[in-house]
């Protein structure tokens, strides 16, 4: 069940990250707080490339690195409350972003942060 898992959070993570890199680039810009940028001292457009890449990075380190597994769903996790923030952002600016286009909608994703961080951490921990 773990491998089951491993798979489809690399395959969610594979998505995202093509996603932030062509056809949903300009809507995921949305979801980066003003304050990232200038924390960062970069643009909106180059935050989601780098999210894209980073989410693509994982996504083959899920599969390609069993022996690092541990460290790579420590990653996948921290990635994931990594990009709460954005989240948090867009549900309180209540704007639209691919697929997130209700309050309700972005209400939701933000508790689904909490599934994919124990999912990260549960799939990738070594079993006894």
């Amino acid at each position: 069940m773990r491998s089951v898992v491993r798979w489809a959070l690399a395959a969610l993570l594979a998505a995202a990250g093509v996603a932030h890199l062509t056809t949903l680039r300009r809507g995921f810009r949305i979801a980066v707080p003003d304050w990232a940028t200038k924390a960062l001292h970069t643009d909106k457009d180059t935050i989601v490339v780098v999210s894209g890449v980073v989410e693509l990075g994982l996504a083959s380190a899920l599969i390609t690195l069993p022996k690092e597994r541990a460290r790579v769903g420590a990653a996948v996790a921290a990635f994931f409350v990594a990009v709460l923030p954005g989240n948090v952002h867009q549900w309180r600016t209540r704007r639209d972003a691919p697929g997130l286009d209700t309050d309700a909608k972005r209400f939701i994703r933000l508790f689904l942060q909490i599934p994919l961080v124990w999912a990260a951490i549960w799939a990738t921990r070594s079993v006894d």
